[in-house]
């Protein structure tokens, strides 16, 4: 553990991290504010991870007396821990080595290691799963009791070494963390592979783009508690590029006649080339070619 002397670094590197313009409240439960950094760090609670960036994994953790729950689990030291000193609930927060991007650049596969991650965390301390990560006990404000333990940030991998990792992560978790930006993209790119038929047909991707922030902006409103804007902008702006660009009419077009083409080739009796078996529409659609057949079937009886 570090000593006082390092503690006013540790705040200056805090700041100098947060996002410019954080969340910011004055109580719990109250109204959510955004402020300019100066006025932000003088609010009780604030948001320390930027937009489309996770730097902290935060834990709410409202034991009594639960400073040191860490130790008990066996786990290694947070960059701090912040304190009610009327009931003891905390907050423990750990520095990531390596920032998690969550942004239209983010890897889906890396976003969810993180989130194993984190879970793992969360259930050797016992902390709260439904807490989100969006407003945390602000470690500058006088109001709480703050111990910066260490001065260091950590790799996934390091954190992953004292704690089992799940094979899989609980349903209710896709809902929350950073479970609600892999729910998102995942819904949201399954609507748009079926969407884009209703939209190839125009010159200009602005309705498309309309279209999939409207669906993402409906995804993220069913979240108990939603993620920033900025984020379905961004998740959006990456579906509707991606889909865009390789559904778009030509393009759909060009894929099919190759696959029907392919398909010919490969039959001995041949293959029409508007044949369902040449276009292969289950892949347009996003859905295995079992599940296309049985819902044509069941349309034609």
């Amino acid at each position: 553990m570090e000593t006082a002397k390092n503690y006013t670094k540790q705040q200056l590197d805090l700041f100098d991290s947060l996002p410019n313009k954080p969340y910011c409240m004055d109580e719990v439960p109250g109204y959510t504010l955004i402020r300019t950094k100066s006025i932000a760090v003088k609010k009780p609670y604030i948001q320390v991870n930027p937009p489309l960036m996770t730097i902290y994994f935060v834990f709410d953790d409202d034991k009594e007396n639960s400073a040191l729950s860490w130790f008990d689990a066996d786990l290694p030291a947070p960059l701090w821990t912040t304190q009610n000193s009327e009931n003891g609930h905390c907050h423990h927060c750990y520095k990531l080595e390596i920032p998690l991007c969550t942004s239209e650049f983010a890897s889906i596969k890396a976003i969810k290691y993180a989130q194993a991650v984190y879970y793992a965390y969360a259930l050797k301390l016992d902390a709260d799963l439904s807490y989100s990560q969006l407003i945390t006990k602000n470690p500058l404000h006088p109001q709480w009791r703050t111990t910066f333990w260490v001065d260091r940030a950590y790799s996934l991998d390091y954190l992953a070494d004292f704690v089992d990792l799940p094979k899989k992560l609980p349903k209710k978790l896709e809902v929350v963390g950073l479970g609600r930006n892999v729910t998102m993209f995942e819904k949201g790119r399954y609507w748009a592979y079926k969407a884009i038929r209703d939209y190839m047909h125009y010159n200009s991707s602005l309705e498309w783009e309309r279209a999939v922030r409207a669906q993402i902006e409906a995804i993220n409103s069913g979240f108990e508690q939603p993620l920033p804007y900025s984020e379905v902008k961004a998740t959006a702006k990456s579906i509707a590029k991606w889909v865009w660009q390789r559904f778009s009419y030509g393009e759909f077009s060009e894929i099919q006649a190759k696959r029907g083409a392919k398909g010919g080739a490969k039959s001995k009796r041949g293959a029409k080339a508007d044949s369902a078996r040449s276009m292969k529409p289950w892949e347009a659609l996003g859905i295995s070619r079992a599940t296309y057949y049985r819902h044509r079937n069941s349309e034609t009886k």
